[in-house]
């Protein structure tokens, strides 16, 4: 077992022996540690991500609020007196993520949800930014078929694509995201959902951008109990498309525990879900081709 007699003045503070101090791998903002069997410590990796930390100070208790199941906090400080960083002590959540879990029922996506239309229905806490999930993809494609990315006349479809979703897609008025609803953030037990985690990539935005770092398998089980507003499935897929064709040019991304990270994972997802008959709301959201 590795110890971490720098994390001593922590764990005599919440009465933890500092042998009961362990690292929990993963992570890529946070260094996480379970603090004895009841509470879970981050701490920042980096100067860069201690503005996170930070956020998740306010919106924590947002969620919270609005009747979100997340862990609260029970001591965050930035004033480095015990450790030289910020760190934030959270109540510990019994379950595991879904990257190495087993696939959940769909009483589970349900669940999730009910879970997101209350984090969307929270205030706006103070520290959330503004977020409108990059813009406009078009130019991304063009500059994409310049550098041999892609073909012309797929460049060209998917710029039919994303002006017919944009005839499709409502006003969307801006919400509390998540901003990092993925499989590693959601926790589950018993095939049920404990809590949604990690609130680093909170921000003010779009809620159709919420849902684009699940499946749209995952996506299609979620909304039946979102019940928000006509069109959202067309701005979810509007943000699969967009954020699928700006990670085309990055390189292989080895060892990474999100399905996304891989350059083509997003655009074969699209792919994989219209090949296996998706639900009548998100037929004919694709553009045809004519020949």
């Amino acid at each position: 077992m590795t110890s971490h007699p720098e994390l001593e003045p922590l764990a005599a503070r919440f009465g933890v022996p500092v042998d009961a101090v362990r690292e929990v791998p993963g992570g890529v903002a946070n260094r996480a540690y379970l603090l004895g069997d009841e509470l879970f410590l981050r701490i920042p990796r980096s100067a860069a991500f201690e503005k996170d930390l930070l956020k998740e100070s306010t919106v924590i208790p947002a969620a919270i609020a609005a009747g979100v199941r997340t862990p609260a906090i029970v001591e965050f400080d930035a004033t480095r007196t015990l450790i030289d960083k910020p760190y934030m002590v959270l109540e510990r959540v019994y379950g595991t993520d879904l990257v190495d879990g087993e696939t959940p029922p769909q009483e589970f996506w349900r669940e999730v949800g009910h879970q997101v239309a209350l984090i969307h229905q929270a205030e706006r806490p103070v520290g959330a930014p503004e977020d409108d999930g990059g813009g406009d993809p078009r130019p991304t494609v063009d500059s994409l078929a310049a550098r041999g990315y892609l073909d012309v006349g797929i460049a060209s479809w998917l710029l039919e694509t994303f002006d017919h979703l944009a005839t499709l897609i409502p006003e969307q008025k801006p919400v509390l995201l998540h901003g990092d609803l993925a499989q590693q953030n959601l926790m589950a037990r018993g095939g049920r959902l404990e809590a949604i985690i990690d609130w680093g990539d909170a921000a003010w935005g779009p809620p159709g951008m919420e849902f684009a770092k699940l499946t749209l398998e995952q996506v299609a089980a979620t909304l039946p109990s979102y019940a928000g507003e006509a069109g959202l499935e067309a701005s979810v897929l509007w943000f699969h498309l967009s954020w699928g064709v700006s990670g085309l040019a990055k390189g292989p991304q080895p060892g990474q525990r999100h399905w996304t990270a891989p350059a083509a994972s997003r655009l074969l997802g699209v792919l994989r879900f219209y090949a296996s008959s998706p639900p009548d709301s998100w037929r004919g959201l694709i553009k045809k081709t004519q020949y």
